[in-house]
C-alpha cells in the first residue's frame, strides 16, 4: 500500500508556504481548524509583518489577530504565537530547535505540530497524524489505535524510519483527493484491491470519478484505471 501511494501520488508534500522554520511552526500552527489554502492566503503578509520569534514576542496583540482572524479561533491562535515568540527569545535566541523533545515543551506545539517541522523543515523522519491520516490508517486497518500519539508509534513500527515524511504527505494527499471521510471514492481508488473498507464508498468508477478531487483528477482516475471524470 506505500508503495502504491507512492506511484498514485508522485506530487505529495507540505501544502503550507514557509521558507524557514519560524515560518512553518506559525503555518502550523495557524492551520488547526483551517485549511492550507486559507492559511497560505493569510501568511504572505503576516510572515512580512513579523519576520522574528521576537517580532512575534512583541506584537500588538489587536494587529496580530486582524491578520490572522480568517484562520478561525483567532485570539487562542494569537496567545500561542505570541507565547511562541516569546519562548523562542528565552530558550532558543530565537531560533525554533531541531529537536522533539524541544519542540513539544513550546507553547501551542505538540507532537502533530512538531513532527510537521522536523520532517520539512530539518529533514528528520516524522509521522504527522492528522484528522486524514488517522482516519485512513484507521480504515485501512493499519492500526487499532485511535489516539494520536499511539497511531504515530503504530504506523511508525510498519515503516522504514527514512520514509515517514513522505508517507505522511501520501496518506493526507490521498484523503484529501480520494479517500474522502463521508463519500470516499472506493471505485476510483488504487488502493481498492488492498483495501479492508473497499465499499465505504461508491463502487461505480464513472460515480467514484467524479468524487476524485485536487489538480490530477485525471491522472488520478487512470492511475485507477477508470475513466476521467
Amino acid at each position: 500500500m506505500g508503495r502504491i501511494l507512492a506511484e498514485t501520488h508522485p506530487d505529495a508534500h507540505c501544502e503550507l508556504d514557509f521558507t524557514n522554520p519560524l515560518q512553518l511552526a506559525v503555518a502550523t500552527i495557524l492551520s488547526a481548524q483551517s485549511t492550507d489554502k486559507k492559511i497560505n492566503e493569510v501568511t504572505p503578509k503576516l510572515f512580512a509583518r513579523y519576520p522574528t520569534a521576537a517580532a512575534y514576542a512583541g506584537a500588538d496583540r489587536a494587529e496580530l489577530e486582524e491578520l490572522i482572524r480568517p484562520t478561525g479561533f483567532y485570539r487562542n491562535k494569537a496567545t500561542s504565537l505570541i507565547k511562541l515568540g516569546a519562548a523562542l527569545v528565552e530558550r532558543h535566541d530565537g531560533e525554533v530547535p531541531g529537536r522533539m523533545t524541544d519542540l513539544v515543551a513550546l507553547p501551542g506545539m505538540g507532537r502533530k505540530t512538531a513532527n510537521v517541522i522536523l520532517g520539512n523543515a530539518f529533514d528528520v523522519p516524522g509521522i504527522t497524524v492528522d484528522t486524514h491520516f488517522g482516519r485512513l490508517v484507521g480504515r485501512w486497518r493499519w492500526t487499532a489505535e485511535t489516539d494520536p500519539v499511539k497511531i504515530e508509534f503504530a504506523v511508525g513500527d510498519l515503516f522504514e524510519k527514512r520514509d515517514w515524511t513522505m508517507l505522511s504527505h501520501r496518506v493526507i494527499f490521498h484523503g484529501r483527493r480520494v479517500c474522502h471521510a463521508r463519500k470516499p471514492a472506493c471505485g476510483a481508488c488504487t488502493l481498492a484491491k488492498l483495501c479492508p473498507s473497499y465499499g465505504t464508498g461508491p463502487t461505480d468508477p464513472v460515480a467514484a470519478g467524479k468524487l476524485l478531487k485536487g489538480p490530477r483528477v485525471a491522472e488520478l482516475a487512470a492511475a485507477a484505471g477508470v475513466p476521467a471524470p
